[in-house]
C-alpha cells in the first residue's frame, strides 16, 4: 500500500486514525502494530514472518546485551545481533546481485555461469534494518534504553509511516514518545497540513515530471537537449518524490503524535557536497556518519585514513540504496568529492554568511556535480549511464530536443518541471522572508495559506484518481 493511493486516502488512514483515537492510550502501540502490519501485508503476506522474526530477533538480542552489562559478554551479543542483521540484508538485498556479478565475471573468462534460487525484495528492508541495527548499537552504548516491552518496541520497528521509505529513525529518540506524547487538535492541524504539502509534491510535481524522465532515458541515441532535459528532470522528480514521502511521513506521525526529525533541508541550494550531505536525506546521513563513518576511525587516524574513511562510508551508502554497480559508482562519486572537498578545508556550513557571487557560483557547481551523480543512480545500468553522459557533453547535435521527444513534451509537463526547479531554487529563500515577516503570523494569511494547500490537495487527488497508481522511487530501495 503507498501513501498516494485511494485505498490508503480513503479507506485504510481515516479507519486507522479512527481505531486509535478510540483506543485507549495503554493499548495505542498494539493499534499501531496491527495496523502497520496490515499496511505492510498489503503488498506480501507471506513477508510478515520476516518482519516478524527481525523483531524479534533483535529484541530478544537487545535483552542478552542488557543482562550482560559491563561484561566481555556484552559487546559479543551486539555483534552477533548486527551480523543476524546484515545477513538477512546481504540474502535478501545482495544475493541475486552477487550471484549476477560472479555469473559476469565467469562468462567473460569463457566458463559456465551457474544457476541460483532468486530472492525477492522486502519493501523497506534497508530501513527497517538500519533501524535495528542502530537500536542495538545504541542500547550497547548506553545510549538508548531497552525497550520496556515487547510492544512498544514491535510498534516502533513497525511503526507504517516511515516504515517503506523512511526518515530512518532510532529507537533513542521516539523511546520516550512511546512512553508518553501528546494529542491535540493543533498538532493533528499540523500534521494533515503537512500531510497535504507532501501529497501534492508527490502527485502535482514529482509525477508529472516522471513522464520526461521516462522518455528521455528510454531514448537509444538522446541529444544533448534530451540527454540535460531528462538528468534535471531526474532531479527535480527524485527531490519531490522523496521530500514529498518524508513530509507525509512526518505528518502522519504528528497525527498520531510523535515528532520525527527532519529528513531534508533544501539541499539544492547548498555550496558543497558536504554541505549537500547535510541537506539530504538527512536521517541517512547521520546514520552512516554515527554507524559507519565514526566506527571506521571517522578523522581521528589521520588525512589519508580519513579520506578512505569518507569513500568507504559512500560507496556502502551507495549499495544501500540498490544492489546495482549504478548506486556503487555513484556513492563512489560523492565520496571521491567529500575527500576532495575535505582536503581543499571545506567545512559545509549551513549558516556561513557567502557573497552573493561566490555563492551563486559554488551552489551552481554543486548543483552541476549533484546532477552528474543522478544520472548514474537513476540509470538501469552504468551503459545506460555513459550514453547519457556522453550525450549530455555532445555538442555536434545542437540544442533541440530529438523528434522522438519533443512530442510528448507539453505545457504540463514543462510547467511542472519550471514550478519545481523555481522552487527548489528561489523557495527556500521566499519561505524564509516569510516566515521572518509579520505577515506570516496573522490569522488572515494563515486561513489564505490553509484554503491554498487544501484546494492544490484536491487537485492532486483528482489527478491520482486519473492515475490510479502512483508509487514512490525509494520503494525499491
Amino acid at each position: 500500500m503507498v501513501f498516494s493511493s485511494n485505498i490508503f486516502l480513503f479507506l485504510f488512514l481515516p479507519l486507522f486514525l479512527g481505531a486509535y483515537y478510540l483506543t485507549p492510550t495503554r493499548w495505542k502501540s498494539l493499534t499501531i502494530l496491527v495496523g502497520s502490519y496490515a499496511f505492510y501485508a498489503w503488498w506480501r503476506v507471506d513477508f510478515l514472518l520476516l518482519f516478524a522474526a527481525v523483531t524479534i530477533w533483535n529484541h530478544v538480542i537487545a535483552k542478552r546485551i542488557v543482562g550482560n552489562e559491563n561484561t566481555p559478554l556484552a559487546k559479543r551479543w551486539m555483534l552477533l545481533g548486527v551480523i543476524g542483521n546484515l545477513l538477512t540484508l546481504g540474502v535478501f538485498k545482495y544475493f541475486n546481485f552477487g550471484v549476477e556479478s560472479l555469473n559476469a565475471v565467469l562468462t567473460s573468462s569463457g566458463m559456465n555461469s551457474f544457476e541460483a534460487m532468486k530472492f525477492i525484495l522486502p519493501i523497506g528492508i534497508s530501513f527497517y534494518i538500519f533501524q535495528s541495527i542502530s537500536f542495538l548499537i545504541d542500547v550497547y552504548r548506553k545510549d538508548a534504553p531497552p525497550a520496556k516491552n515487547f510492544l512498544n518496541f514491535a510498534a516502533f520497528i513497525s511503526l507504517f509511516p516511515q516504515l517503506i521509505a523512511g526518515p530512518v529513525l532510532r529507537y533513542k529518540d521516539l523511546a520516550h514518545q512511546f512512553e508518553h506524547r501528546t494529542h491535540s487538535f493543533d498538532l493533528f492541524s499540523q500534521g494533515a497540513h503537512r500531510f497535504m504539502i507532501g501529497f501534492i509534491n508527490k502527485v502535482l510535481i514529482a509525477d508529472t515530471v516522471a513522464i520526461l524522465v521516462d522518455a528521455s532515458y528510454a531514448l537509444e541515441n538522446p541529444t544533448m537537449a534530451d540527454a540535460w532535459l531528462g538528468a534535471l528532470a531526474y532531479t527535480v522528480q527524485l527531490y519531490f518524490d522523496f521530500s514529498g514521502y518524508s513530509h507525509m511521513a512526518i505528518g502522519i506521525g504528528l497525527m498520531m503524535g510523535f515528532r520525527f526529525m527532519e529528513n531534508f533541508n533544501a539541499p539544492y541550494i547548498s555550496r558543497s557536497i558536504t554541505e549537500f550531505w547535510k541537506r539530504w536525506h538527512i536521517s541517512l546521513s547521520s546514520w552512516l556518519k554515527d554507524y559507519l563513518y565514526i566506527p571506521l576511525g571517522g578523522n581521528r587516524k589521520g588525512k589519508v585514513r580519513t579520506y578512505i574513511n569518507l569513500l568507504l562510508t559512500m560507496v556502502l551508502g551507495g549499495l544501500w540504496h540498490g544492489a546495482n554497480w549504478t548506486f556503487v559508482l555513484w556513492g563512489a562519486w560523492h565520496g571521491a568529492i567529500l575527500a576532495i572537498e575535505r582536503a581543499l578545508g571545506v567545512k559545509g556550513s549551513l549558516t556561513a554568511p557567502t557573497p552573493f557571487l561566490m555563492r551563486a557560483v559554488t551552489t551552481s557547481m554543486t548543483f552541476f556535480f549533484v546532477i552528474i551523480g543522478w544520472v548514474m543512480f537513476r540509470a538501469e545500468n552504468v551503459g545506460q549511464a555513459f550514453t547519457l553522459y556522453e550525450a549530455m557533453f555532445r555538442f555536434s547535435d545542437g540544442f533541440g530536443l530529438s523528434e522522438a521527444l519533443s512530442w510528448q513534451v507539453n505545457g504540463q509537463l514543462m510547467t511542472a518541471f519550471i514550478g519545481g526547479l523555481t522552487l527548489v531554487f528561489v523557495g527556500p529563500y521566499v519561505a524564509m522572508k516569510f516566515q521572518a515577516s509579520k505577515l506570516s503570523q496573522t490569522a488572515t494569511m494563515n486561513a489564505v495559506t490553509g484554503l491554498g494547500v487544501i484546494g492544490l490537495f484536491s487537485m492532486a487527488v483528482m489527478k491520482l484518481s486519473a492515475d490510479s497508481f502512483s508509487p514512490f522511487l525509494y520503494f525499491q530501495f
